[in-house]
């Protein structure tokens, strides 16, 4: 009887959400339906935080990472069948990527409080980037909502269009014009790297080879980084890795930049001026960075009729 129920309620609710079906996202879409799937995300998030602070970066670069490939539809959170060529393996998320498990969770938990899957895992990806940011005391902003999920993944895509940390400036630049965002929200949104880790391997050409680079902050991360071997040996990408601050900016400045791809931001380009200006401005870094997730969150989302509510977050329904 219970379970009778549930279907009835789950397809009762799927009904009016079809109802509420716009072209647009929307900061209230779940008021009605389930008004406390947010706090509930945000509990959980907050719980995973505080039990491990890298949590937040992990959480945040779910979201990028997903949205660079085929916009922001939780095809990043497929796992690999015969129909699904998972994009957990693609080059930039292969023994990288993390906070699956934490997601899970999230979901639920969601699922529990709305009575039914009626929450996106687009939307709790989306949702659980802004409030990581805000648990490593960032700033907040108005994640708009409505977003559906994928029945596919890409790892080629995956493959093609998610950045590398061997890019230069110009190849940056390109690869955020393709996902409809400029260089204002490239420098901001290369500024999530004031949280969080990288490993060796994607580190070590620059400590051992580039020439952009502080000597002794050269040094200090070949102690962890060896020319061979210790390939997820980590480091952090700027001296406060689970505070949002401003320090990953003076770094760029002071050239101990971890990645090529930071440090390019400041080469002697047209970003130049912007990272000298989030270097010693947190609030305007802030501002722009809340600004850019908003948009950077409405590439090119499932609404409407299109995609599906998964049940489960790793496979379609």
């Amino acid at each position: 009887m219970a379970s009778t129920s549930f279907l009835f309620l789950y397809v009762l609710l799927m009904f009016s959400l079809a109802g509420m079906a716009i072209s647009d996202l929307s900061d209230d879409f779940y008021d009605d339906v389930c008004p406390e799937a947010l706090p509930t995300i945000k509990r959980v998030v907050e719980d995973a935080v505080r039990q491990e602070r890298r949590m937040g970066a992990s959480l945040l670069r779910l979201h990028f990472h997903d949205c660079f490939v085929n916009g922001c539809d939780a095809s990043i959170l497929l796992d690999q069948t015969a129909t699904i060529d998972s994009e957990k393996t693609a080059r930039a998320n292969n023994n990288s990527v993390r906070g699956f498990e934490v997601i899970d969770k999230i979901k639920s938990e969601v699922d529990k409080v709305c009575g039914c899957p009626v929450v996106s895992c687009a939307d709790i990806l989306a949702v659980a980037a802004r409030d990581s940011v805000v648990a490593l005391h960032g700033p907040t902003w108005e994640v708009e909502l409505g977003r559906r999920d994928s029945t596919t993944a890409s790892r080629t895509t995956a493959n093609n269009d998610l950045p590398t940390p061997v890019m230069d400036l110009p190849a940056l630049i390109d690869n955020f014009k393709k996902q409809g965002l400029d260089e204002e929200d490239l420098v901001a949104l290369s500024g999530g790297h004031t949280l969080g880790f990288a490993q060796c391997f994607t580190f070590r050409n620059r400590i051992y080879n580039d020439t952009n680079i502080d000597s002794t902050f050269a040094s200090q991360r070949q102690e962890n980084c060896p020319r061979s071997g210790g390939d997820s040996n980590l480091a952090s990408l700027d001296p406060t890795p689970a505070l949002f601050d401003s320090k990953y900016f003076s770094n760029l400045v002071s050239k101990k930049g971890l990645l090529h791809s930071d440090q390019a931001l400041f080469s002697g380009g047209e970003t130049d001026n912007l990272v000298k200006t989030y270097s010693t401005n947190l609030r305007t870094f802030s501002k722009d960075f809340a600004k850019s997730m908003i948009k950077m969150g409405n590439i090119k989302p499932l609404t409407g009729n299109q995609g599906q509510i998964r049940v489960n977050c790793r496979m379609v329904n």
